[in-house]
């Protein structure tokens, strides 16, 4: 296709828009409407509200996400967001010239450059496993857990806010956001990592203590600091669900044995949460004693992997080979 291929990965919390080529999108955009009140109806009914695109900091608690968990609860948001179904905003609406609906998975593969793997997914509103041979997804055998980060932002504002109606739920997901990026991680081994921090001397580490904008200071409880380990001990948490290490295993055990050594080899971990720190290293350990045969295995990661499905797709925007899978208008209008 041409240089000026768009690329767009529209997930559940981000879109994230693009030229072809780049190693990263030009644009990260939150996935929020809002319905903000207008002269005509200012009262708490839908009908004649404004619907505007991010949140409007003068009604802060109207704001809500058209797409949870891979899906669209709210077509009218999507359709303010894309500017109803994904053909007719493209080609009718916006005039491209041609259109390629890829698989998200299977371009965070290609992001890796491998054509066979087990990618590992987790991001805002789901986390996906699928392994590939030959760049060819091995059906069945996938799995979806409906547990994401913003699982484990609602576990922080809990925490963190309790009851407190005072405080409103921008304020919260901003403090919950910013802690999570800076003072969350994943232990090696959650005990170990309880007992080191519990036992330490009052006030010997201030790396609990997060500062507000307004200097306020936060002391963080060393669960809160640890709450990644959501994703590896649900249980702990109080959710029955298998964690993201079995999540991955159940697959590759479904999987032919001659290939179960070439996919535990190229485990590729891709989506915001696996930058948490420790997040890879801590899925590699759990999962390399259940192949003590496979001298490689190993899972692979890269600074830029929560931009994984937008590298991938630009990267197939220039392959010849897929220029038979993309639809134009003209196919489009007769259809």
């Amino acid at each position: 296709m041409t240089q000026q291929t768009v690329v767009i990965d529209h997930g559940s919390g981000y879109m994230k828009p693009g030229f072809s080529g780049w190693n990263e999108p030009q644009l990260v955009l939150p996935i929020i409407v809002d319905y903000r009140p207008c002269r005509e109806n200012p009262g708490p009914s839908s009908a004649w509200r404004r619907l505007g695109l991010g949140i409007d900091l003068l009604h802060p608690d109207t704001f809500s996400y058209p797409i949870q968990r891979g899906r669209v609860l709210n077509w009218e948001g999507v359709e303010q967001i894309w500017s109803f179904k994904t053909l007719e905003i493209m080609f009718e609406l916006l005039d491209v010239p041609a259109l390629l609906l890829a698989d998200q998975l299977e371009m965070s593969l290609y992001a890796t450059g491998f054509l066979t793997g087990m990618v590992v997914d987790s991001g805002c509103g789901l986390t996906r496993v699928q392994p590939f041979h030959l760049d060819g997804p091995i059906w069945p055998t996938g799995k979806m857990l409906e547990f994401s980060g913003r699982d484990l932002s609602d576990y922080l504002v809990k925490s963190l806010f309790k009851e407190d109606s005072k405080v409103n739920k921008l304020f919260q997901l901003e403090r919950v956001d910013a802690i999570k990026m800076t003072k969350c991680y994943v232990p090696q081994n959650l005990v170990e990592a309880l007992d080191y921090r519990q036992n330490l001397p009052s006030g010997y580490d201030d790396s609990n203590t997060y500062v507000l904008p307004d200097g306020t200071s936060v002391e963080l409880t060393p669960m809160q600091r640890l709450a990644p380990e959501m994703f590896f001990s649900p249980q702990v948490f109080d959710q029955e669900r298998p964690s993201i290490s079995q999540a991955v295993l159940d697959p590759i055990n479904a999987c032919d044995t001659a290939l179960q050594p070439q996919l535990m080899s190229h485990v590729i971990a891709c989506g915001g949460n696996t930058l948490y720190p420790g997040f890879t290293l801590r899925l590699f350990l759990e999962l390399a004693p259940h192949y003590p045969s496979c001298t490689d295995a190993s899972v692979w990661s890269h600074s830029k992997r929560n931009f994984s499905v937008w590298l991938g797709a630009s990267i197939v925007a220039h392959l010849s080979t897929y220029k038979s899978e993309w639809m134009t208008r003209k196919e489009y209008d007769e259809k």
